[in-house]
């Protein structure tokens, strides 16, 4: 996914957007070593062993995906590729923002 997610947010710069990620699965040093070679180029968390913010999203599986409407409401879930595209053109329409390509 994470190619898909690396052009979202390049065709999302300059508008009302951000991606998260969180990470619970993955050794930490694999995580800091994909920031490293840029293939992670958003806000992304090592959720650890304890997977506190997994627990307290209720995350029972991975990828979870969320996507949050302007006033952090989850309006998506489970969207990946062209659906994630789809759910965040039309929310940035709703917030407003119509220029989305």
């Amino acid at each position: 996914m994470y190619p898909h997610e690396r052009s979202l947010v390049t065709r999302m710069q300059g508008k009302p957007f951000a991606l998260l990620g969180i990470n619970e699965r993955d050794q930490k040093e694999q995580l800091k070593q994909l920031v490293a070679r840029r293939e992670i180029t958003w806000r992304f968390w090592w959720d650890g062993p304890r997977a506190p913010i997994a627990n307290q999203w209720k995350i029972e599986y991975t990828p979870t995906i969320y996507v949050l409407d302007a006033k952090g409401v989850i309006r998506y879930k489970d969207v990946q590729d062209e659906e994630m595209d789809k759910a965040v053109d039309q929310l940035l329409r709703e917030a407003g923002s119509d220029k989305t390509s």
